[in-house]
């Protein structure tokens, strides 16, 4: 990631971390491994479930299915509107700043 500092992610449980780490020798990729249940993306600090039909789909959820904590509230929309105040009108197809692709830029919001 080069210069670029990742705020580390606590999970809200150790079975949180688990379900959302890929620790397999099989699958590559998150989204093939039927033993990783939960996706995190740091850069919108967000959870959700990942539905294992073949793509890369996920259902966001507010809660941990294990301890029942609430959850951190999903940075995507804040994400989006930081992004279009530099002047992005698509992030997702245009060069965007790097810290943009981590978590690093609200970490001193």
């Amino acid at each position: 990631m080069g210069n670029i500092k990742v705020i580390m992610k606590n999970h809200c449980c150790e079975q949180m971390k688990l379900a959302s780490t890929l620790n397999c020798e099989q699958h590559k990729n998150i989204f093939e491994c039927p033993d990783v249940l939960i996706n995190y993306i740091p850069k919108f600090n967000e959870y959700g479930i990942i539905i294992h039909d073949g793509g890369s789909a996920i259902l966001s959820i507010s809660y941990c299915p294990f301890c029942g904590k609430k959850l951190p509230e999903s940075k995507r929309d804040l994400w989006f509107e930081q992004l279009e105040k530099l002047g992005f009108e698509n992030p997702s197809e245009e060069e965007i700043p790097k810290e943009y692709s981590t978590n690093e830029w609200y970490k001193n919001l």
